[in-house]
């Protein structure tokens, strides 16, 4: 698949009964994130409105308001952590420099540097790519020393159609890591819907982590209340890790990372309010603005289809030919003169694109009307790459002629092997020329 939700593939990753937890594990991180993800210090604020436990601590934009903030804790022992909606921030380092964007302060002062380097800079780590993601904000909190630290996870299971919790006693870690070395370590279970987590199901989850027999009453509401959250939120992942029980013998959430269901996002107005579009690919969020369903891949055959299923299809047959999809780009039902213009702009602007394959199935709208704004788009672009259009339905043989009649640069094909054919083929031709710098008319005779 080119897009499952992270949460959902965990589930179903560690669900899986014939595949080891290390190669579940692997498989998940490289597949993209589908449901909506807030910052830590949302997911605080929100865990605090359920009665769950964790450190003082709250947000701050400014270098001075992190002075304020950590003037407010009132503790000579904090953590600042960058607000950047990606994996592996401590071992991550800024465009200007600084190393680590979760690091240990010890006064007000510290917390008014430190977020005067990591505020407005961008921090890359393992999970950003080269360019890294911005950060508007730091999170400042009390530091807290954990006796014991566990991971717990609640996420939606494909495979059972419902909520499972996978918890470890090896929290505070890597938890890919933790399925590679010891996967032993990692407990799996499923949650009836029709039932929820009982006080026995929620026990036995913490009498098997190791919590001490003081601390499993507290650490049973815990996991009931995250279970909660999971269902009265439409949360697709709720991933604490570390879940600590600290020195004193508390109970603590001391890092929590929620996704929620997108096609929830109607029942959960505040929760979507949290939305941070500067942590996402700017390409996709004006894809998502324009009705568009869009993902950049690594290819150069541009994608442009309605519906997901053929979407899905196309980009298979490419690579079945031996090209490489740039993209998955769904118009939906209705491909619009103006829905094809705004997808040629968003696969255009990948400078790597070197061809571009329009499959469409001319059923709500005519493919002669697709026809027309095909050819427009290509006008008004003035697009210097082949376009390979197979258009299906009603009015196809009209379409086929008005495309072979307009002198564009585009090549109708009724048969989708064929026409996958040639995007590969013309693809090909166009890397080439310019490798040897010449002319894409020229090379394609065109």
């Amino acid at each position: 698949m080119y897009r499952l939700g992270r949460s959902r593939a965990l589930a179903s990753a560690f669900a899986a009964p014939k595949v080891s937890p290390s190669a579940r594990l692997q498989s998940i991180a490289q597949q993209q994130r589908r449901a909506l993800s807030i910052h830590e210090y949302r997911s605080a604020d929100l865990l605090r409105q359920y009665g769950i436990d964790l450190p003082k601590g709250s947000v701050a934009t400014t270098a001075a308001e992190a002075e304020a903030v950590a003037k407010s804790i009132g503790s000579e022992d904090m953590v600042i952590k960058a607000q950047v909606l990606a994996g592996g921030r401590g071992k991550g380092s800024f465009d200007n420099g600084l190393k680590g964007g979760v690091r240990v302060i010890y006064s007000p002062t510290e917390a008014k540097m430190f977020a005067d380097q990591m505020i407005g800079h961008k921090l890359i780590t393992k999970q950003t790519g080269a360019g890294g993601r911005l950060c508007n904000a730091v999170y400042i909190c009390e530091r807290k020393f954990a006796r014991r630290e566990f991971y717990l996870a609640i996420l939606m299971d494909r495979a059972s159609q419902g909520p499972v919790i996978v918890s470890s006693s090896q929290g505070g870690m890597d938890i890919e890591g933790v399925a590679k070395e010891n996967p032993d370590a990692i407990t799996t279970t499923y949650i009836d819907i029709n039932v929820g987590v009982t006080d026995e199901i929620a026990r036995g989850i913490a009498t098997k982590l190791g919590f001490s027999e003081q601390c499993v009453e507290d650490a049973k509401d815990t996991i009931k209340n995250l279970y909660t959250i999971f269902l009265e939120k439409d949360a697709t992942q709720i991933e604490i890790n570390p879940l600590s029980e600290t020195s004193d013998h508390k109970v603590m959430c001391m890092d929590a990372k929620f996704g929620f269901d997108d096609n929830a996002d109607f029942r959960q107005k505040e929760v979507f309010e949290w939305r941070d579009t500067t942590q996402e690919d700017a390409e996709e969020v004006r894809a998502a603005d324009a009705g568009l369903n869009f993902i950049k891949l690594d290819g150069d055959i541009g994608c442009l289809v309605n519906g997901a299923g053929l979407a899905m299809a196309t980009m298979d047959i490419i690579k079945l030919n031996g090209g490489q999809p740039a993209n998955f780009l769904d118009v939906g039902g209705g491909a619009t003169p103006a829905a094809i213009k705004e997808a040629f702009e968003l696969i255009t602007s990948d400078p790597k694109v070197t061809a571009i394959f329009v499959n469409i199935f001319g059923g709500i709208v005519r493919c002669d009307a697709i026809a027309h704004g095909l050819i427009n788009t290509v006008k008004t672009l003035d697009l210097k790459i082949p376009i390979i259009a197979r258009l299906q339905g009603t009015n196809m043989e009209q379409a086929h002629q008005l495309i072979n009649e307009s002198g564009m640069k585009i090549f109708s094909i009724d048969d989708l092997q064929s026409a996958a054919e040639r995007a590969v083929q013309l693809s090909k031709v166009v890397k080439m020329a310019r490798d040897i710098d010449v002319g894409v008319e020229f090379t394609l005779g065109i």
